[in-house]
């Protein structure tokens, strides 16, 4: 009975954290990107400082008619949102705030959150193939090879860290973090880190729904919840992403008084993370197509390879 009650409460966990968390992220970016550039509209919804412009934003997409084209794939339409979405919900459940504090401790957690978050990109080429939009199809093609392309920095940087600390739990590699990894992982930090990014299809990689090229890409025939629901498993990606790298690279639950305060450490080290996300999104101008590819190619593959060299090197010398 105790052992079921446990099970009930992480899972009514996770799902609080993964309703409410992306909804941080989302009102973070709204204010972030108002003060960087000046937008007041963002400061005045509902009062003090513009707290209820997230609250504004879910009203105007309720109040929006769903509409599905006449020549698209109408069950895979519909799907396409829910399947952007659930990927994420899965990834957070096994990512550790402490040590005690988890959804579900896997011994190959690096590996499952890798390859359950990856599906994600699954749902944005459905909803490009599915449209019947000439625009949508070119954005799901740009989504896949974006895919393609900064998948493998994303593993070989994680690699890295797993091999420095022996293992690929992400409870593990946590406790096994000495604060000179900061300098040593330092490369495949940012290698994981601008490829999360492009995975994520978040400026300045966000040529798939690039405005000015695609119209808005996969989404180009989407209105109401459903678009709502790709934007909302972008938030949630970035708070994936956030924790994975907490974990990976900067150690998580450590810091001053970390037998208490631990998750509190975790959680705000991610926002920290996703503060660097949304900067991104605001000071960086969208690479070209031909960009995009030399950067994962030639800079970022080539680089993780190398940290990933460093540390197999460091590992055989001093095992």
């Amino acid at each position: 009975m105790n052992a079921a009650l446990e099970v009930v409460l992480r899972t009514v966990a996770v799902l609080a954290a993964f309703l409410v968390l992306p909804l941080l992220v989302g009102q973070a970016e709204h204010k972030v990107m108002a003060h960087m550039q000046g937008r007041l509209g963002p400061m005045y919804a509902g009062g003090f400082h513009g707290w209820a412009q997230l609250v504004a934003d879910g009203v105007k997409f309720v109040q929006k008619e769903d509409i599905t084209p006449a020549a698209a794939d109408r069950p895979v339409f519909k799907l396409a949102p829910a399947v952007a979405l659930v990927p994420y919900l899965v990834a957070l459940a096994v990512i550790p705030l402490s040590p005690r504090v988890v959804g579900a401790d896997v011994d190959a957690g690096v590996l499952f959150v890798l390859a359950v978050s990856a599906v994600g990109i699954v749902g944005t080429l459905m909803a490009g193939w599915a449209s019947a939009n000439k625009y949508a199809l070119l954005g799901g093609l740009r989504a896949a090879a974006q895919l393609l392309s900064y998948e493998l920095p994303i593993v070989l940087s994680a690699a890295s860290v797993a091999l420095a600390a022996g293992t690929v739990s992400l409870t593990g590699i946590a406790d096994a973090w000495h604060p000179y990894w900061l300098l040593w992982q330092l490369p495949g930090a940012v290698c994981f880190l601008v490829a999360a990014v492009a995975e994520l299809q978040r400026p300045p990689f966000d040529m798939p729904v690039a405005d000015a090229e695609v119209v808005f890409g996969p989404y180009t025939e989407y209105t109401g919840l459903r678009f709502a629901f790709f934007l909302l498993s972008e938030y949630a990606g970035i708070v994936v992403l956030s924790l994975l790298f907490t974990v990976l690279f900067l150690g998580g639950w450590h810091g001053p008084l970390d037998g208490v305060l631990g998750p509190l450490w975790t959680l705000l080290k991610a926002a920290a993370v996703a503060v660097v996300v949304i900067w991104l999104r605001v000071a960086w101008p969208r690479l070209r197509e031909d960009q995009l590819q030399r950067v994962a190619w030639l800079f970022l593959v080539p680089l993780a390879l190398a940290q990933l060299a460093l540390t197999a090197t460091w590992v055989v010398l001093t095992a």
